[in-house]
């Protein structure tokens, strides 16, 4: 079967996919290689799978300049930088998500939205206790007992990084409700969450399965 038109090569492992599992970069102005997050940037352009080890063994065997025909700059740490632009724009996503009235915070708020049905993702900040996340998971688990969907729970960020995008103090959980103002956060987190972690059935059909339900909210 032939690829479908917008799916695109890796230049790392040479099999094709779609472009939304992939990360599109070019030559920016100053010579530097930019990881264009929204491709639409000009110039010829190159794909590598969305995950960081092969940012990394992009950099690592100079994959970069030879898909660009340029001789681009590509510092050693790229892999860290991309990384760092995932999180810039799903942090800047989830504060619009919070403009749009659909985030909660608080351990209790969060464990309300679980059982009433209305959570769509679960997020915890890095330093969250243990128990804490027990509890909640306790919840999660029992919406699945009851016949409910199973509700993600991620950790992506630390507190302070929570705190800046939602104008908070000190936020440990929080849950994105279902919604379409929700769905281009919800998308960038399982990126996020793709890009570091590296992808597994489990956790790509959950993803799948939040964004469409979260789309046609």
């Amino acid at each position: 079967m032939e690829p479908e038109m917008n799916d695109r090569t890796c230049i790392v492992t040479r099999t094709s996919g779609s472009v939304d599992d992939m990360i599109r970069f070019v030559a920016g102005p100053d010579g530097a290689v930019v990881a264009d997050l929204k491709r639409n940037l000009p110039g010829r352009g190159c794909w590598i799978k969305a995950q960081r080890r092969y940012i990394d063994e992009a950099v690592k065997r100079k994959l970069l300049p030879r898909a660009l025909k340029s001789n681009v700059i590509v510092p050693d740490d790229f892999g860290l930088v991309v990384d760092q632009m995932l999180a810039k724009s799903t942090l800047g996503s989830f504060g619009l998500a919070r403009k749009a009235g659909v985030v909660v915070t608080g351990a209790a708020k969060v464990d309300s939205a679980i059982r009433n049905g209305t959570a769509a993702l679960v997020l915890h900040a890095f330093e969250a206790a243990e128990d804490g996340v027990r509890k909640l998971d306790q919840a999660r688990r029992s919406v699945v007992y009851a016949g409910g969907p199973e509700i993600p729970a991620l950790s992506l960020f630390e507190s302070s990084e929570m705190d800046l995008a939602l104008g908070g103090v000190n936020v440990i959980h929080a849950a994105v409700l279902k919604g379409k103002a929700a769905a281009g956060f919800i998308k960038r987190a399982w990126l996020l969450q793709h890009f570091r972690d590296g992808p597994t059935d489990v956790a790509d059909a959950k993803a799948a399965t939040v964004a469409k339900e979260t789309e046609t909210e």
